[in-house]
């Protein structure tokens, strides 16, 4: 608990209100799962309020993980302060348009039957828009600055941005797909359409928690860096492997769940081993490392 206590007093003005913005996402998606609950209303459907629950959860989580992970790059503050203000703005917009939507009870997404739904629709598409662009600018601060001096948490945070932007730009493959279809004519080939990337969306989504998070976890052991960087490795293979799987599964049109028997035990393993290696790092942490950051942004345990 010291460990989160210290992230939120070290963070700088930009970061701690996208932590703020991120939890505000999250208790958002949780609002509105009691009120699915409550309700009896259906799972299903492009009219469900389940649209206002996975995006609340999704981008409050995905806010902060991409304020707490890009905290550790060596980027200009202006120009990080402008970054995150961007993904946290662009991530409002998206939950509380596709809330909105939800609780009028019509489509967030491929909905052009009005003038008003019309600018709905594309003002979610140039969202997405922007937190691609925002994503991209860190993913180069990434690859190019120095960052953390432990070369696991490098690799990381590397990993995962990447992931991220897999993620995004599945999401504008969707969104695309979609307003072909929906100016069509077929709305609801466009949603079965863009239905079909989800799993490949969902899966790659939250890298960009699970490898730092994986690698800060590494810091509370005793285990030396090459170690550690084994272990990160192995991790980052584990979710290449998983994502490559669902990513082929998705634009194939096949269920990652009705995939043939060779393919789903591959998906299986990696997803075991990415979640061993949590474990793993679970049970190496000791209570007397803490965690700290330098002045000049590395991170290290001791």
């Amino acid at each position: 608990m010291n460990a989160l206590t210290r992230i939120w007093h070290d963070g700088r003005p930009a970061e701690r209100a996208a932590y703020a913005v991120g939890a505000a996402l999250f208790v958002s998606g949780l609002v509105h799962a009691i009120v699915l609950l409550g309700t009896g209303g259906s799972w299903l459907g492009p009219v469900s309020m389940r649209k206002a629950v996975t995006f609340g959860l999704s981008f409050g989580l995905t806010l902060a993980s991409v304020a707490w992970a890009t905290s550790f790059l060596t980027v200009r503050p202006r120009w990080r302060a402008v970054l995150l203000g961007a993904f946290s703005v662009a991530s409002i917009v998206e939950v509380a348009l596709v809330s909105m939507q939800s609780w009028r009870g019509v489509p967030s997404h491929f909905n052009f039957e009005t003038p008003f739904d019309n600018v709905v629709s594309m003002t979610l598409a140039g969202g997405g828009g922007v937190l691609i662009l925002t994503v991209i600018g860190f993913t180069a601060a990434a690859l190019v600055a120095p960052g953390p001096g432990a070369p696991s948490l490098r690799l990381a945070i590397r990993a995962g941005l990447v992931v991220l932007v897999v993620a995004l730009a599945t999401g504008a493959v969707m969104i695309a797909r979609g307003v072909v279809e929906a100016r069509g004519g077929d709305p609801q080939l466009a949603y079965t359409t863009a239905g079909s990337l989800k799993p490949l969306h969902a899966v790659a989504m939250h890298a960009i928690l699970v490898l730092p998070g994986l690698a800060w976890l590494l810091t509370f052991t005793r285990w030396p860096e090459a170690h550690r960087m084994r272990v990160v490795k192995l991790a980052v293979t584990a979710d290449a492997v998983l994502t490559a799987v669902i990513g082929v599964e998705s634009f194939t049109g096949v269920s990652p769940f009705t995939a043939p028997l060779p393919v789903l035990a591959l998906s299986a393993v990696s997803a075991a081993v990415l979640a061993g290696t949590g474990l793993y790092a679970l049970s190496g942490i000791e209570p007397g490392i803490r965690f700290v950051r330098i002045s000049d942004g590395k991170a290290r345990g001791r």
